[in-house]
Parts: structure tokens; C-alpha cells; sequence
């Protein structure tokens, strides 16, 4: 399944390979869209599936205003949210998985998802800054 096919974005989407990550993104958005550019581009081995959670035609696994209010992943069948999923999407990129692994420790997990929801805070007015 890949969202690169648009013919394939109605299924479902927490069928997942064994050993692959499904992240779902806000394509929407002009920051998500950056950073989501760049994991791609670092993942070279295709061990993500990066799924658009703004198409209307996209499967979700929970409500969809959630989906996008928070980053989610999917890691070994279990849905993760927040810092654990930006974690989770770096243990998938050779490149990042020092940092994905480091955030397996509770008091790392602790601080990023902390730095994270206070990124929450200002994500509104960078969105506005890249849209202009």
C-alpha cells in the first residue's frame, strides 16, 4: 500500500509490513509538508509509509481532527502519538535511529514529548509564516 498511488488511498490503513512504520501527516500544512520532504528523502530503504491524513479519502485509525492535532505513527501494530511517534519514525531512518533509540528512555521520552507540546503551541503561527 503506498500513498503515492492514489488508487490505494481508501483501504485501510493499519495493515502494516512487519519491520515498516506507517506515519500519518497533516499534507495540508506547508511545515508538515517540509519535514515530511525530508524523511523521505532520508528514508532510503522505504521503511516508512507516509500516509496524507488530510486527503478525505484516507483511512484513518482514529478521528481524523486527531490525527492531525497530533503527529501519529504506527509501530509494531501498537498507534503512538507525539514525541513516540516522531521517535519511532527515527528508529525507521539508519541516520536518525541513534536519536529514536535514545527517546526509548523514559526521561528522554519525558523531554521531547515536552519540547513537543510546546512546539504545538507555535505551530499555528509557523504554518502562517511558511504559507506567505
Amino acid at each position: 500500500m503506498s500513498d503515492d498511488n492514489p488508487g490505494e488511498r481508501g483501504r485501510a490503513v493499519m495493515m502494516t509490513t512487519p519491520g515498516r512504520i506507517t506515519v500519518w501527516h497533516d499534507g495540508a500544512c506547508p511545515l508538515c509538508a517540509r519535514e515530511i520532504a525530508l524523511m523521505r528523502r532520508l528514508d532510503r530503504r522505504g521503511a516508512i509509509h507516509f500516509v496524507d491524513a488530510a486527503d478525505q479519502a484516507t483511512a484513518c485509525p482514529i478521528d481524523r481532527s486527531a490525527l492531525l492535532a497530533r503527529f501519529h505513527a504506527m509501530e509494531d501494530g501498537r498507534l503512538l502519538s507525539g514525541a513516540a511517534a516522531f521517535a519511532a519514525m527515527w528508529r525507521a531512518i539508519p541516520l536518525l535511529r541513534p536519536l529514536g533509540l535514545l527517546a526509548r528512555h523514559p526521561f528522554a521520552l519525558r523531554v521531547l514529548e515536552w519540547t513537543y507540546r510546546r512546539f504545538l503551541k507555535v505551530r499555528p503561527r509557523l504554518q502562517d509564516w511558511l504559507r506567505t
